[in-house]
């Protein structure tokens, strides 16, 4: 079976046994000085100033409106634009903090929301939260000068897209802030854990005293000094003051010490599902049962996911049974429109028109693109990826 997660980690067997080597040594496994250091590799990496890694790609999301909120750069009732095609813990968020949400269409060639698309809403707008689907990405550098335009704040979540580039420009460079995820069968695992990255100093600041308890004690010795001085509050009982509202997401070590053991691995597991992409995408491309996508204006391409979108539902149910019949693993794309999930209908009253969404939701799938994915196993997805459907005079006939 071709599954989804093939391994815990990228070299598995070498990571286990550093991090049980390290389990025996290490005098502290709450958050320390590991996940310092991966916050600092990591940004490094990203090419982003300040990171703040919490214990989820979810708890990344909410964290930073939480900090937007504290800052005062949001409000409730702000009407936060989001990809209609995304995960249910990117709007949650949105929905448990008393803001709007206001879903955005995306493209069939890019999964992604277009700045041509979000210009019909751009007005309407305060924040716009976009997902980068699936490795992909449409014009999210126009994206960026059009929220700057009309003062909109544009946040990333790159939890499916590390290392894909645009530009010259990694994906979660082009925002306030991105998110990140580091899920077992993402491309960097450390068993569950995410990351908030941005440039902005005061934000910075705001996630840090979001992330544990809404106290000052990770900050830095600036910023704490400050607080304690703008409230009176002396050393001894800093310890136990809380400046804001906030959550305990805080990692371990452990997951610390797994992402500065994966981080060394980014490039090799970025070339290499790229070039599994390229490879898989020359049987796509020619095939007409499916849509092309758009990658010609990406510089990078990287997802731990393929997507496959049907030119029509007879088509989707063939290729869905013949991977299903082949024990390939696969998933519906994302959560669909997440507009028709349960939870949404449940708090939201929405009828917005999402066609290309709705799609996508009833013509598409995604399987894996693992970094280890063997000759023998790529030689079989290529052959899944050839045309199943096909025309004789005027009758169609499946081939098996």
């Amino acid at each position: 079976m071709i599954k989804l997660t093939k391994y815990s980690f990228h070299n598995e067997a070498e990571t286990k046994r550093a991090l049980i080597d390290f389990i025996q040594n290490a005098d502290v496994l709450s958050m320390g000085r590991e996940v310092q250091k991966f916050e600092e590799s990591f940004v490094q990496k990203q090419g982003r100033t300040y990171a703040v890694f919490v214990n989820s790609g979810s708890s990344a999301n909410l964290v930073l409106f939480q900090a937007l909120l504290n800052l005062g750069r949001l409000k409730k009732g702000a009407r936060v634009g989001f990809s209609a095609l995304t995960w249910s813990t990117n709007v949650m968020p949105i929905i448990q903090l008393g803001m709007v949400p206001v879903p955005i269409d995306c493209e069939l060639d890019t999964l992604n929301v277009s700045s041509e698309i979000l210009r019909r809403h751009i007005k309407d707008l305060d924040c716009f939260f976009i997902t980068n689907a699936l490795g992909l990405s449409s014009d999210i550098d126009r994206i960026e000068a059009l929220c700057k335009e009309e003062g909109v704040v544009l946040l990333e979540d790159n939890c499916e897209s590390l290392g894909s580039k645009i530009g010259g420009r990694l994906l979660g460079n082009f925002s306030l802030a991105s998110t990140f995820s580091f899920f077992v069968g993402h491309h960097l695992s450390t068993i569950e854990g995410g990351m908030v990255c941005t440039d902005d100093a005061e934000l910075y600041e705001a996630l840090t005293v979001v992330r544990a308890h809404g106290w000052s004690r990770n900050l830095p010795q600036e910023a704490k000094k400050k607080l304690q001085a703008t409230y009176g509050v002396d050393d001894f009982y800093s310890q136990y003051t809380f400046y804001d509202v906030g959550y305990n997401v805080r990692p371990t070590e452990i997951n610390g010490c797994l992402g500065n053991i994966q981080l060394q691995y980014w490039d090799e597991l970025v070339a290499t599902r790229e070039q599994n992409f390229n490879t898989l995408y020359g049987y796509m491309k020619t095939n007409k049962d499916m849509l092309p996508l758009r990658i010609d204006h990406m510089d990078v391409f990287s997802s731990f996911s393929i997507p496959i979108v049907c030119a029509t539902e007879e088509a989707f149910e063939v290729y869905r049974k013949r991977f299903e019949d082949n024990d390939v693993e696969i998933r519906p794309i994302i959560a669909g429109n997440i507009t028709k999930q349960p939870f949404y209908k449940k708090y939201v009253q929405d009828e917005s028109a999402l066609p290309n969404t709705d799609f996508i939701a009833s013509h598409g799938f995604y399987f894996g693109n693992n970094a280890d994915l063997t000759e023998e196993e790529i030689a079989l997805l290529g052959s899944l990826l050839e045309p199943a459907v096909i025309s004789v005079g005027t009758t169609e006939v499946v081939r098996q």
